[in-house]
This record gives C-alpha cells, sequence and structure tokens, in this order.
C-alpha cells in the first residue's frame, strides 16, 4: 500500500508540472480516483465487509508495529523539515524564485508529497479514508486564520493537531463515539473559533 501511495503521489506531481489546473482540484481529483480504485478492488475480492473499516478507522487498533513505523516516519519528517524548511517555503511560494536560487524544486517537491503519502498509508486505518483529508486540511486553515509568518504557522498548526488529536480521544472514550470522527469535529470547532477571532481583529 506504501508503494502504491508513493507512485500515485509522484504520478500527482507529475500531473501537476504538466498542466495548469490548480492544486487543489488535480488532489481531488486523484483522491477519488484512489477511493474509487481501493473500494473497486476490495468489492471485486469479496473482501469489502472485512475492510470497511478503512473507511471510518479504529485509531484504538493500533499496534506496537505501527507506532515503530510512525516514529519513523515523524523522524524523518523531521530531519527534512530542518534541512529543507526554507527551500520548500520558496518552492510553495515561487518556484520561478527558488529555481532562480539554485534550488532543486522538482526533488524537493517530490519528497515533500511522498513523506506526505507515507504517513497517510500509516495512519489511514486509524483515521479513516474518509477523515483523513479533514485532518490534512482543517489544523493548516484554522492556523492560518491567526498566524501571520511561516515558523508561526507551523508550529500552531502542530499544537491544533495535537490537541485535536488528544481531546478527541479522550471525548471519544468518556462519550463512545467514534475517534476519528471525533478528532475532525474538534478540528473543526478550532477552525471556526479561530475564524471568528480573524474576524474580531479585521473588525
Amino acid at each position: 500500500m506504501i508503494i502504491f501511495a508513493i507512485i500515485f503521489a509522484l504520478l500527482l506531481n507529475f500531473v501537476k508540472n504538466k498542466t495548469n489546473y490548480g492544486v487543489d482540484t488535480i488532489i481531488s481529483v486523484f483522491s477519488s480516483i484512489a477511493i474509487a480504485l481501493g473500494l473497486a478492488m476490495l468489492a471485486q475480492s469479496g473482501n469489502f465487509n472485512k475492510y470497511s473499516s478503512y473507511l471510518v478507522g479504529d485509531i484504538l487498533s493500533i499496534t506496537n508495529t505501527e507506532i515503530l513505523y510512525l516514529f519513523l516516519a515523524f523522524i524523518a519528517v523531521g530531519i527534512f523539515w530542518y534541512f529543507a524548511f526554507n527551500k520548500l517555503n520558496v518552492t510553495s511560494i515561487n518556484s520561478t524564485l527558488a529555481k532562480s536560487r539554485g534550488i532543486n524544486t522538482k526533488t524537493i517537491d517530490n519528497i515533500f508529497v511522498v513523506l506526505i503519502a507515507i504517513i497517510v498509508m500509516i495512519s489511514i486505518r486509524w483515521i479513516g479514508i474518509l477523515l483523513i483529508n479533514s485532518l490534512l486540511i482543517l489544523p493548516a486553515a484554522s492556523t492560518r486564520n491567526i498566524t501571520g509568518n511561516m515558523r508561526s504557522y507551523h508550529l500552531v498548526s502542530i499544537l491544533f493537531s495535537l490537541f485535536s488529536g488528544i481531546a478527541g480521544l479522550v471525548i471519544s472514550y468518556y462519550w463512545n463515539i467514534p475517534t476519528g470522527p471525533m478528532i475532525v469535529l474538534i478540528s473543526g470547532i478550532i477552525y471556526f473559533i479561530t475564524f471568528g477571532i480573524k474576524k474580531l481583529i479585521k473588525g
């Protein structure tokens, strides 16, 4: 699954660089195709019910081995962020400027999408296909409402993600609610709070 995700991520990057479509459009197209393809393959093999938990996830099913894989992925992301933060920042803002400064934008971009693909595939069984996209978007969207520079943007995004995860896990345990949806709901509440703060500041 991880190999498939890496290939899919690199293909997405290739299409993005060859077309004028927005990144959001390309990601939506590829994610829709990937989900449909996966569900079709499961249904064809007769094992759809067995893997239906992948749709909504089950964070309590995590094993020690999976925690190890996630930890290794965390280390890889930390190393990449430490050495390539500024390069990735310039590449995401203006790829032409990045190229003029000698930055290999394709390599940086490819490493970035591969790391995201690996993290998504490792955690998708706990979070669920239908919710993983929300967890990628909501903390970042919330942070964008209240931060003014890139470094605080990353730091606050991480803090929001941690808070949503821990709070969602605790609330789901005591209220007997599925953990994945609860985490997304917490993230959604944070988004609307920060959106309100943004409106108050501008008002």
